[in-house]
């Protein structure tokens, strides 16, 4: 018997940095990749720059207000550097209660938030998963 798929395609990897017009311009300039434009998130306290790739993205994120937890992250990695990645499932709620069964932790109070791309996300903690924080979206 094969245990069910939850994870599918990686939707993108997010990578804190210090200054968000410079790294936009260096992956559009210096890799010729399509960058977005910025878009502030204020629900998660940050604006972000996506960049398009054939087969996934790039989230740039940049602090967005005082409270903002890339502010924190950067603090700790003046030069910026990878924040998380994010997987897309079919149903999060299901996936964060199969999660939840399975001993991990759900960060927040536990209820899907709306993410960049206008779809429910949630974030799970990194010391669950390797030291790497990982976001879940809904598809």
């Amino acid at each position: 018997m094969t245990e069910e798929v939850m994870i599918g395609r990686l939707n993108h990897v997010a990578i804190a940095v210090p200054d968000l017009q410079a790294a936009a311009a260096q992956y559009a300039n210096t890799l010729g990749a399509k960058v977005g434009a910025p878009q502030d998130e204020p629900d998660h306290g940050v604006t972000v720059v996506f960049i398009e790739l054939p087969n996934t993205k790039i989230e740039l994120l940049y602090p967005l207000g005082g409270n903002s937890p890339i502010r924190g992250f950067l603090e700790k990695n003046p030069s910026g550097g990878i924040h998380h990645m994010c997987f897309e499932v079919e149903d999060i709620l299901a996936a964060r209660d199969r999660l939840r069964a399975e001993g991990a932790r759900v960060l927040g109070d536990g209820e899907p938030k709306t993410g960049a791309h206008g779809k429910p996300v949630l974030f799970l903690h990194p010391k669950d998963f390797n030291g790497c924080l990982i976001e879940l979206e809904q598809v």
